[in-house]
């Protein structure tokens, strides 16, 4: 089940930055008078999206970390 959490937590860290990412090549596009993501979802709404899945992520690292130190004190 850690291995499990380990593994969610990471794709979903490295998933927040690449949205993040495409927001800010976004507005980059933008500036130029481009579009990547054909308005589909507002750069806003797309940093939203990212912050969302980070506090998800600290969540469950969090919950990762009051297990350990659970099982470390001899208290589960």
């Amino acid at each position: 089940m850690k291995k499990l959490t380990s593994l969610i937590c990471r794709i979903l860290f490295i998933a927040s930055f690449l949205i993040a990412g495409i927001a800010v090549w976004e507005k980059l596009a933008n500036v130029m008078g481009l579009t990547l993501i054909r308005g589909y979802y507002a750069n806003w709404q797309l940093l939203e999206y990212s912050a969302i899945t980070l506090l998800f992520v600290i969540a469950l690292q969090l919950r990762e970390i009051k297990i350990t130190l659970g099982i470390e004190k001899g208290t589960t």
